[in-house]
């Protein structure tokens, strides 16, 4: 039985050719899958390569992932727009003359000017890339161990849940041929008391009581409570990692049948079990709604 989380972190950080890359991934329970993918300069040539590895390993959820670079010391290669220092230099030149000021140091006050040092543009060679994307994967890793194991707490909580709504449901079975009888020696009595023992036809009562007693017959519901059961727990064993929103519309039907039983019972035991039996698929909902 394997149930994954879309709760989950994994973490990896490796030296590239004289750059630390880190990468950080986080992911928690959405809808849909949702990224959020911070990522240096350097990395802009492969971003669409980076997002289709998370996509392909994550599949579901709300994920955010960081990916930061440390050169190790190393100094960043800048470019100075000599053409824009000219252009700043005059006018700022003509306003110290004007306020005798020291021109000694305008040098240093020009190259602090906006766009006048950026740093070059460095892309990773495909070398690079390649032992990037190894580190990636390594976080990737990480992060579906972290799903896995907590996908196992929640496998084995949603088994006993669904265990225990059947066991509410042999309950009912076990009570349903008393509610059946109660419920027709209660016409008979509310009939009886109304027109009296001898002032009705009781062919035609007891035609009556088969058409309404058909009418508040749960047995057809519990066999499809009890299928959909053994299909949730088909689910959960099969190898297929995403199954969130299968287990989810399960559940839907599961509730279906728990909610018409209840509609249905005209019978306070019956009731209780409908109620606790409610109370667990709520809880198993809540499950799911974190399941890959």
């Amino acid at each position: 039985m394997v149930l994954y989380s879309m709760t989950g972190y994994g973490r990896a950080e490796q030296t590239i050719g004289g750059k630390t890359f880190l990468v950080e991934v986080r992911s928690l329970n959405g809808k849909q899958y949702d990224l959020r993918l911070t990522i240096p300069s350097m990395l802009k040539p492969y971003e669409f390569d980076v997002r289709g590895m998370l996509s392909e390993s994550l599949q579901r959820g709300s994920v955010e992932c960081v990916i930061t670079l440390k050169q190790n010391g190393a100094a960043k290669p800048v470019s100075i727009n000599t053409e824009l220092v000219k252009a700043y230099y005059k006018p700022v030149a003509e306003l110290a003359k004007e306020l005798n000021l020291d021109t000694s140091s305008i040098l240093g006050t020009l190259l602090k000017l906006p766009e006048v040092i950026s740093a070059t543009s460095e892309v990773l060679s495909e070398e690079e890339w390649d032992l990037f994307s190894s580190v990636l994967k390594q976080a990737l890793r990480e992060l579906n161990e972290h799903r896995k194991e907590e996908g196992r707490v929640m496998a084995e909580d949603l088994a006993q849940r669904i265990d225990k709504i059947e066991l509410l449901q042999e309950e009912i079975r076990k009570i349903e041929p008393a509610r059946r009888a109660k419920i027709r020696e209660g016409l008979v009595k509310v009939v009886e008391e109304n027109v009296g023992k001898e002032n009705y036809d009781r062919n035609r009562l007891e035609q009556e009581l088969i058409y309404y007693i058909e009418k508040i017959d749960i047995s057809e519901e519990q066999v499809r409570l009890k299928n959909h059961c053994d299909y949730f727990r088909q689910i959960m064993q099969e190898d297929e990692a995403s199954k969130g929103k299968k287990l989810s519309f399960i559940l839907q039907e599961i509730g279906r049948e728990i909610n018409t039983t209840g509609s249905k019972a005209y019978d306070s035991e019956v009731q209780k079990s409908v109620v606790l039996m409610k109370d667990e698929l709520e809880k198993a909902k809540e499950q799911v709604l974190n399941v890959l």
